[in-house]
């Protein structure tokens, strides 16, 4: 029963984020509060919703501060001279951007942090996007497809995975390069054909389509420091090489940091205060959706739903299915990314679902690995479940059902053309 309310829970939340029947801060407070108190909760619901907040806080902090920080620095101009150095290399050519883009996101991953990714590669070439009127949801995509595909042994679900299955991480991945290797090229490719969609769409656009993004320029001329141009940029490596080392919490990098890019850009208090206005609605709209969404992680983990709809999937799955578990697995991973939180599925359900492959000679190792094709690895950009969804949407303005309903097809392709990779390649049998 509690797994079939905590299933419902799901699917009713991304049906009217969705269709837009509710805007995300409210379907994600009012879903699973409705879920709890029907599921006999009572009173007690609220202490899940505390339990959830109390861990996502650090998170939202850090998120409304980045979102007042990169607004400042835009404001201030500090990416202008690299987006103009962009335009001198590619052009204005979109299919070179949005593929650009692609690398830029694949190369900030590196570090195995979504959110850092996203942090990085969205201000960087956002204003190049601006420029030249592309679409926004093309650049969230392309940047969520990069950091999905691009799991790797130091990431969160091959940790998980390594250590539910007890294997070394090594081990769990190595297999899994050249079916990588094939996502990264299906990427790429998707993000060739979003630019040249891109290109031939901005072909169509009236005349005065630049001249207005050129107008709103000259309307913020008088906002930008040339003059403090490297010291912004200084501040902004400092901030971003202290966050990826993990020296400071990320949330206490970003409040300084936008303590001191007021003070360095915008030293007296009233444009202290129209730099904070001018974005307060945006960090403050993130910070409520990611709070509202930490609500929803902890009633969904408190009450047992999470557990309880795990453990129904592997029941569900009938013995003559069982030697095609792999194969499946891959299949659905990115879709479960929607029902799951990494720690729920890979500490939780893998074990499970190994252990079941196992009676049926099928290695707990090709469960793994077909676990990494898609579950919060191409499926992380998506899910209402990660921070990491609402830093991409907040930082490109976008609304999280446009997003998902623009970006999640391409990612469940990637997670499907890993699967048919892993394979041809013998590593997840048929």
């Amino acid at each position: 029963m509690l797994a079939l309310v905590g299933l419902a829970t799901v699917i009713i939340l991304l049906v009217v984020i969705t269709s837009r029947l509710m805007s995300p801060l409210v379907a994600l407070i009012v879903v699973p509060v409705t879920a709890a108190v029907l599921a006999g909760f009572g009173v007690r619901t609220a202490q899940f919703m505390l339990s959830g907040l109390q861990q996502t806080a650090s998170v939202a902090a850090m998120f409304v501060f980045a979102i007042l920080y990169f607004g400042i620095m835009t404001d201030a101009g500090m990416l202008d001279p690299i987006v103009d150095r962009i335009l001198r290399a590619v052009g204005t050519d979109p299919t070179r951007i949005v593929v650009g883009t692609a690398l830029l996101a694949l190369l900030v991953h590196l570090d195995g942090s979504g959110a850092v990714t996203f942090l990085v590669t969205v201000p960087a070439v956002l204003p190049l996007y601006d420029r030249l009127g592309m679409d926004r949801r093309v650049l969230a995509c392309v940047a969520s497809m990069a950091a999905g595909v691009n799991f790797l042994p130091w990431t969160g679900p091959t940790l998980r995975a390594a250590a539910a299955l007890h294997v070394s991480t090594t081990e769990l991945f190595r297999p899994l390069v050249p079916v990588q290797l094939v996502g990264l090229a299906f990427v790429f490719l998707v993000a060739f054909m979003l630019g040249r969609r891109e290109a031939r769409r901005l072909k169509l656009l009236p005349a005065g389509a630049a001249t207005t993004s050129v107008a709103r320029e000259g309307e913020r001329a008088a906002l930008r420091r040339p003059g403090r141009f490297w010291v912004n940029v200084l501040l902004t490596l400092v901030i971003l090489g202290v966050m990826i080392g993990g020296l400071v919490d990320p949330a206490v990098m970003f409040m300084l940091g936008t303590a001191i890019s007021l003070i360095v850009n915008y030293p007296s208090a009233d444009m202290q205060r129209a730099r904070i206005d001018a974005h307060a609605k945006a960090a403050l709209m993130m910070g409520a959706i990611l709070l509202a969404a930490g609500s929803f992680t902890g009633i969904m983990k408190e009450s047992g739903m999470l557990e309880a709809m795990a453990a129904s999937a592997v029941q569900a799955v009938p013995p003559s299915m069982a030697s095609h578990i792999p194969f499946i697995l891959g299949l659905a991973s990115m879709p479960l990314s929607l029902l799951f939180d990494p720690d729920s599925f890979y500490l939780g359900a893998l074990p499970v679902v190994a252990e079941v492959a196992k009676t049926f000679g099928i290695p707990a190792i090709q469960v793994g690995q077909a676990a990494l094709l898609g579950q919060m690895t191409t499926g992380f950009p998506v899910s209402p479940l990660t921070p990491a969804t609402f830093l991409v949407v907040g930082l490109t303005g976008i609304e999280l059902g446009e997003h998902q309903r623009f970006t999640a097809p391409y990612l469940f392709a990637a997670s499907v053309v890993m699967t048919f990779a892993s394979v041809a390649f013998g590593v997840s049998p048929l």
